[in-house]
């Protein structure tokens, strides 16, 4: 699933509300803690993580592209 951003990054927290995986960004912290993310290929739980134009990322068997 591709999701475009305007900006030149999205947060990790963001993506998650954007996505609609979580409904508020205060989820995000409890979600990452109970759930794998992998981001280009490695395992991360950091909210702040700055997502770019190209970054892949797998949550729960679902894979997601970032684009500009």
């Amino acid at each position: 699933m591709k999701i475009t951003i305007t900006s030149d990054y999205i947060t990790l927290g963001q993506f998650l509300k954007f996505a609609g995986i979580v409904h508020q960004g205060g989820e995000a912290k409890a979600f990452l803690a109970t759930h794998k993310v992998v981001i280009n290929g490695e395992e991360d739980e950091r909210r702040g993580r700055k997502l770019r134009d190209g970054d892949t990322l797998v949550i729960e068997g679902v894979d997601f592209e970032i684009v500009k």
